[in-house]
């Protein structure tokens, strides 16, 4: 039971994982939950640091779904302004959200990763659905009232883990983070200044 509960890896924050790794790895997609995941659970919109980081994930070819228990409103009024797939009302612990949205988009499980903030929902499930599972830490301490039941749970497996020397968490400075996002930004508007440059001379060219 355990070792379904064992991510394949721990992280501070989304700002902390190597994307070209993943892109190295073959993964073409991240699934990831969305609240105290990518937000705090009371946040309803994307702040800046989020904005400039899903700008460098798209930069290394890399799609976003969400996939999470909360309604379709929150999970919508997230998402859309972003231009994200979702799934909501996902049901994890259940492997069938996780399932819909790679079938839906067209994805194998060997193409994905998961992203998600606690134990017994986000990673026992992705572990249940075959699916590469990294555990971030919660943006906030605060949460519901079954996820507050959740995290006692937790400590016990945490406890479990530090005893067999298998939580190692990896963390680095958020200007960092700044720097790395922002720069992936100013590559993907310069890409995209040369494509409209490219075809302002293909029109000029069918002009004469």
């Amino acid at each position: 039971m355990f070792n379904r509960l064992y991510p394949k890896q721990f992280v501070a924050s989304v700002f902390d994982i190597d994307l070209e790794e993943l892109k190295d790895r073959g993964v073409r997609v991240i699934l990831t939950d969305l609240d105290n995941t990518l937000v705090a659970w009371d946040v309803p919109h994307a702040p800046e640091l989020l904005l400039l980081w899903l700008e460098k994930v798209k930069s290394h070819g890399l799609d976003v779904i969400v996939v999470s228990n909360n309604n379709e409103n929150r999970v919508r009024t997230f998402t859309e302004p972003l231009g994200l797939h979702y799934v909501s009302r996902a049901k994890k612990p259940l492997p069938s959200g996780f399932k819909q949205a790679l079938a839906k988009y067209g994805y194998s499980t060997k193409e994905a990763i998961f992203l998600g903030d606690q134990l017994f929902t986000d990673v026992l499930g992705a572990n249940m659905a075959g699916i590469h599972v990294i555990h971030v830490e919660p943006v906030v301490k605060t949460d519901g009232l079954v996820t507050k039941f959740n995290r006692m749970l937790e400590k016990v497996v945490f406890a479990h883990m530090k005893r067999r020397g298998k939580y190692v968490l990896i963390t680095k400075k958020v200007e960092e983070i700044a720097v790395d996002a922002k720069r992936a930004k100013v590559a993907v508007a310069e890409k995209i200044g040369e494509a409209m440059h490219s075809r302002s001379e293909d029109s000029h060219k069918k002009d004469e």
